[in-house]
Order: C-alpha cells, then sequence, then structure tokens
C-alpha cells in the first residue's frame, strides 16, 4: 500500500510539473505529444536473519497502521503425495487450521481467533505448506504463539478432518458444472498425464487419506530448519526476535528428506478432447508444457505472451478474435513460468457452438503468424513497456514485498532477479519473440480441450488433421 502511495504521488508531481512546464510553453494538442519523465522505483530493502536452529526470517517493519502480518511457510508440499491419495494436499491445507492446536480444541482456537479479531488461514501447494496470519500489532505475542502450536502441535482433528473431506467430495460432486472447470481439468490432465500436477482427487482417494496421513507428514517435514518465516507490519525488531525465540528457539533442528520431483514429460501429439456438454457456448482450451524459472527464455516468452492474448486488448488474440471478428467477448493467453518443474502454456476463449472452429482455426493461424513471421516494433515496444511499467504493481503492499522475496528465496531465484527483470525484458528483440514463438507455440503438439455442444462442429474437427477423442465426463476423474 505504502508503494502504489509513493507510485500516486509520483504521478500527481509528473502531472503538476506538467502543467506548471505549460505556463511558459505551447500547451500539447495530443496526448502523444505528452513527455513524461521515466518512472523510478528502487526495490525495498528487507531484512533477513537465520535463528541458532535455522528458521530463516525476512522482516520489514511499516508502521503506517497498528497492524501485523505474518506467513510462516513449511519448505515442503503435496507433490510427494501418494497418487492412491490424491486431494491430501487440500484436506491438510484445511485442517492444519481448523483442526485446533496445542491445548485449544478446534472451536476453542475459533473462539480466540475471534477474540484476538485476527485472520489465520492455512494451506498447502504443490511445494509448500503455509501459515498467513493478519492481527493487532498489540495481539502479536499471542499470534506466535498460536503459529507455534500449529507449527509444533497441530491437532488435526478427526471431526474436522471428517467435515474437511465431505466439503471435499461435494466440490468433487459439483466439478462438471462449470464448463471452465471441466476444460481446465481435462487439459492439465492431457499436459501433465500420470503426475502430480494433472491429478484430480476421486471419492476414492479422498476416502483413503487417514488422519494419520497428516500426522505422518507433519513428522515428517516440520522442522525449524524446513521453516521460512515473513514478518511485516508494525512491530519492535528486538521484541519480535525475543518472541520468536521464547516460542521457537527450543525447537531442534531434524533430518528432513528431500521431497523427489517426478519428472515431467510432454505429451507426444496433439490432441482434442471433446467434452459433451448441453450448452449455447464452448470453451475452448488450448495448451502445451511451457517453461521452468531457470529457462533464460522466460523474459522473451513474457513478450511473447503479451503480443499473443496476454495483453488484452492490446494482444493479436483479442484484437482478432474479439474486435475485428466477434467470435468472443474475450481471449486470452498465458505463461505460467514454473518454479521447479515446466508451468503450462495456455490460451482460451468461448464462443458460440457454430462458432468453434472459426475461433479455434483464427487462433491457431495467430499462433502460426507469430511463428512465421516477426512481430512489429510497435508491438514490441508496447509489449515491453507495459511488461516494465507493470513490474511495480507486482509490491501491492508492504507484505507482499517481504513475502516474496521470501518466495525468490526459497526457490533459489537469482539474488538480482527482481532488481534485473526490467532490463532483460527491454533486452529482448524481435528475434527473440520469434525464436521463443518457434519454440513454445506449435500447434501441431498442442492439446485441445472443447466443452459445449459438438453437433454443431464435431464433424469440422478433422481439418485441423488432429485426434479427436470423446471423453465422458461421468467417467473421468
Amino acid at each position: 500500500m505504502m508503494y502504489l502511495r509513493q507510485l500516486q504521488l509520483c504521478l500527481v508531481g509528473m502531472t503538476s510539473a506538467l502543467v506548471f512546464s505549460g505556463c511558459g510553453a505551447p500547451l500539447p494538442t495530443s496526448y502523444q505529444q505528452l513527455e513524461y519523465p521515466d518512472l523510478t522505483f528502487q526495490l525495498p530493502e528487507v531484512e533477513t536473519l537465520v535463528l541458532d536452529n535455522g528458521i530463516r526470517l525476512y522482516l520489514k517493519a511499516d508502521d503506517e497502521l497498528p497492524l501485523v502480518q505474518v506467513t510462516a511457510m513449511i519448505g515442503s508440499g503435496g507433490i510427494s503425495s501418494a497418487e492412491e491419495k490424491t486431494g491430501f494436499d487440500d484436506l491438510f491445507g484445511s485442517v492444519w487450521r481448523s483442526g485446533g492446536a496445542g491445548d485449544r480444541t478446534p472451536e476453542a482456537l475459533d473462539e480466540y481467533l475471534d477474540f484476538l479479531a485476527a485472520n489465520l488461514s492455512s494451506s498447502m501447494d504443490t511445494y509448500s505448506s503455509q501459515l498467513d496470519l493478519s492481527l493487532r500489532s498489540a495481539d502479536l505475542p499471542a499470534g506466535l504463539s498460536i503459529l507455534s502450536d500449529l507449527l509444533l502441535r497441530p491437532g488435526f482433528d478427526s471431526e474436522r478432518l471428517e467435515l474437511a473431506r465431505l466439503q471435499a467430495q461435494e466440490h468433487l460432486r459439483r466439478q462438471n458444472d462449470n464448463p471452465g472447470s471441466i476444460s481446465r481439468r481435462l487439459l492439465m490432465k492431457a499436459l501433465y498425464p500420470g503426475h502430480y500436477l494433472g491429478r484430480t482427487a476421486t471419492e476414492q482417494s479422498l476416502a483413503a487419506i487417514t488422519r494419520q496421513d497428516l500426522v505422518d507428514f507433519h513428522d515428517t517435514y516440520f522442522a525449524p530448519n524446513n521453516l521460512w518465516i515473513a514478518v511485516s507490519g508494525d512491530f519492535d525488531r528486538d521484541t519480535l526476535l525475543e518472541a520468536l525465540n521464547k516460542e521457537l528457539g527450543d525447537w531442534p533442528q531434524g533430518h528432513v528428506p528431500e521431497q523427489q520431483l517426478p519428472p515431467v514429460k510432454a505429451p507426444d501429439a496433439g490432441l482434442i478432447q471433446l467434452a459433451a456438454k448441453d450448452l449455447s457456448q464452448t470453451s475452448i482450451l488450448i495448451g502445451d508444457l511451457g517453461l521452468s524459472k531457470e529457462n533464460p527464455d522466460q523474459y522473451a516468452v513474457r513478450v511473447l505472451n503479451y503480443i499473443l492474448g496476454g495483453g488484452g486488448f492490446n494482444s493479436r488474440m483479442m484484437r482478432e478474435i474479439r474486435s475485428n471478428r466477434g467470435l468472443a467477448y474475450s481471449a486470452y493467453s498465458y505463461f505460467q513460468v514454473g518454479r521447479r518443474l515446466p508451468g503450462p502454456f495456455v490460451a482460451g476463449t468461448e464462443t458460440k457452438n457454430e462458432s468453434v472452429v472459426p475461433a479455434l482455426s483464427l487462433t491457431r493461424e495467430i499462433m502460426n503468424d507469430l511463428r512465421d513471421t516477426p512481430v512489429t516494433d510497435e508491438e514490441l515496444q508496447l509489449a515491453k513497456e507495459s511488461q516494465i511499467n507493470s513490474f511495480v504493481f507486482g509490491f501491492e503492499n508492504t507484505h507482499s514485498v517481504v513475502s516474496q522475496q521470501m518466495s525468490l528465496a526459497f526457490f533459489e531465484y537469482p539474488a538480482n532477479y527482481l532488481a534485473d527483470y526490467r532490463d532483460k525484458i527491454a533486452a529482448v528483440t524481435i528475434a527473440d519473440v520469434q525464436r521463443v514463438a518457434q519454440e513454445f507455440i506449435d500447434p501441431s503438439r498442442q492439446q485441445i480441450v472443447l466443452v459445449g455442444n459438438p453437433e454443431e462442429f464435431s464433424d469440422e474437427l478433422k481439418q485441423f488433421g488432429l485426434p479427436v477423442i470423446e471423453v465422458d465426463l461421468n467417467e473421468t476423474p
């Protein structure tokens, strides 16, 4: 929040400068004649230190409001869970917070958090497990005591586990209600066949998860040398360190096994999956394996994606599919740069059933054109400027600065990653964009998912030269 305010003040200053400078010079007749000073942004400094038992701390004081935010992250996540227990990550993430901790029952913990007017949540993702706490600065000692209980003495109450399981099963029963959810599920399964990243929970896998599984995960991976904590807000540094040492300083280090990362194998060939659903519109998703953060082409890919479908009305997909052809209300694309394994590339739109083939054909034409023809200098400059100028909005408040620094360190990004980001975007060339388009956008190997009424377009799909399979949603998890 503080950084957005600084940006606003900067913009006000720029506007004022323009107004006053106009007193002695002719006023511009077009916005294109306006000249602005370069927008500068310095990354805020975050203090980092390590406690004696290995807990890594990221601290940034900010007394703008009498509040404190804490993120505690265990560096292990759901990727190690067994296939027959798919859904473990969601159940663990839910019951960790709701299942009580220390001497407090689930109900007592809920009441105590309500008394403190504190917000506390827990989650587990692919590579980590996380607690997020927000409360008044005066209640920070009480909040740290709660976090200590959840890290060292979680309750994993059996009744709360059953409640979380029922909620997950209900979600499962409704998973075919939303065509967007269906298409994404089928696409991820096609891109990551048999892999954790492509799995979906089933009634059987949810039923197989026991309270002991949650306890075993805690016993295996929870240790101070696998714990990362980010703190921001109105706190006194010395008082905070004293409180952290009081709550967690006696926690001895332990052996934490390294989580294995099953390799990702790209699909052998392109495929069209057709899921029939009685709808007036069809959801279209096109996907392929993208890249991970180790790939130096990630900067060129970000520029490419802006031009393809990530730049809203400045992108080719939006301009051609919506504005020029009127085939859909929106069209988009994104590359999710993987932090340890290659993330997906996804492009999508929704259109009337009779417009599926024209929209799909047009999308593939746009992709092939990016592969075959260099982008214009105007497109390149607009994409780079947008990426560079939007960089500052990744730090919307103090805690986002601290938690992002912690996350970058955890995933072993280069120490100068943020500082160099804008320069590397600025260095992308037209040739770079075409080269990464040829590498990462290949319609011949893409996975396509269509969810809608196929009666009006299924006979025309053969023109794309890809095998077509019909998916029975009642039999496909």
